[in-house]
Parts: C-alpha cells; sequence; structure tokens
C-alpha cells in the first residue's frame, strides 16, 4: 500500500507555520540571553573587584532563565499544553529550595556579602566565635585564617551574626 502523500502534505502545511515560530522564538530569546550576559558582563568588568563575582552570577543565572523561558514559549507555539510543565517545575523548584535551604541560605548570604562588601578579602574579623584574616569568600564559606589554622565560616552566619572588622586589608 503506498502512502497517502497528500495527507502528509496538509499535515506539514498545517504544521509547518507553528515549527517556524517556535523556531523564531527559540532564536529571539537565545540572542536576548546572549545580550544580556554581554551587557552585564561589561557592567561587571567595570564594577569593583567584589561586585564582579555576583554580577557574573547574575549574567548566567540570567541567560538561563532567558532560555528557559523560550523553550516554554517556543513549545506553547507548537501547541503543545506547558500548563502542566510549568506547574511542574514550580513544584519542582519548591521542593528543591525547601530541601536545599541551607545551602540557598549560605549562598544567598554570600551574594549579599559580596554585594554589600561589608568585609573583605585581607580584612581581620571577629564573628562566630573566631577571630581571623578573610583569605576567601564563596558562595558557601568565607575562609578564616585564624591562630589555630583555618575556619570555614557559613556566610548565613556571617551575614546574621554580627561581625566586627577589626583591621581593613592589611592596614592598623
Amino acid at each position: 500500500m503506498a502512502p497517502d502523500w497528500s495527507s502528509w502534505w496538509q499535515a506539514a502545511e498545517a504544521f509547518g507555520p507553528r515549527l517556524a515560530g517556535a523556531l523564531a522564538i527559540l532564536a529571539v530569546f537565545w540572542i536576548a540571553s546572549r545580550m544580556v550576559r554581554r551587557a552585564l558582563r561589561l557592567l561587571a568588568a567595570r564594577s569593583e573587584p567584589g561586585r564582579r563575582e555576583v554580577i557574573g552570577l547574575l549574567a548566567q543565572a540570567a541567560r538561563v532563565a532567558l532560555v528557559l523561558v523560550g523553550w516554554v514559549s517556543a513549545l506553547g507555539t507548537l501547541g503543545i499544553d506547558v500548563t502542566a510543565m510549568v506547574a511542574g517545575l514550580g513544584l519542582t523548584g519548591f521542593a528543591l529550595s525547601f530541601a536545599l535551604k541551607d545551602v540557598l541560605a549560605n549562598a544567598v548570604a554570600g551574594v549579599l556579602i559580596l554585594f554589600h562588601q561589608s568585609f573583605l578579602c585581607g580584612d581581620r574579623i571577629r564573628t562566630a566565635g573566631h577571630e581571623g584574616e578573610v583569605t576567601a569568600i564563596d558562595l558557601r564559606y568565607t575562609r578564616l585564617e585564624t591562630d589555630q589554622g583555618t575556619v570555614l565560616v557559613p556566610n548565613s552566619r556571617l551575614f546574621t551574626d554580627s561581625v566586627h572588622v577589626l583591621r581593613r586589608g592589611g592596614a592598623s
């Protein structure tokens, strides 16, 4: 039995414009994500050293969010019901954020510490029963070099507890 090419052609004619629209939406969101990331990287290059990491993190998050929105929009344009997918993403995000509450709290606190620059690498601080020189600030911990050795203090503690800056960047 020979295939019915006329029905295939009708289906292609009906589906073609939606496919073209979906590809156009993907292209627009992909280009927009690259432009936003490039603009934020230029801003980061002109920023103070402590804020560069924060802006770089925001640039990557913006790019991922734009591409994700582009994919969902493109799938909706193709005629796929994306309401269940969006609801599932929302529930997954909620469950993950609840499960990773402490990790996310440390990450947000790390971003805010880097952004506000309450203390910087090279400063001598006292907090949470520890005193030492700040040698590194990342998204999870702040590294202090003390007389007893290296101490990793969770950023959420540094953001909620009091921090005494004893000396700025090696100056007395």
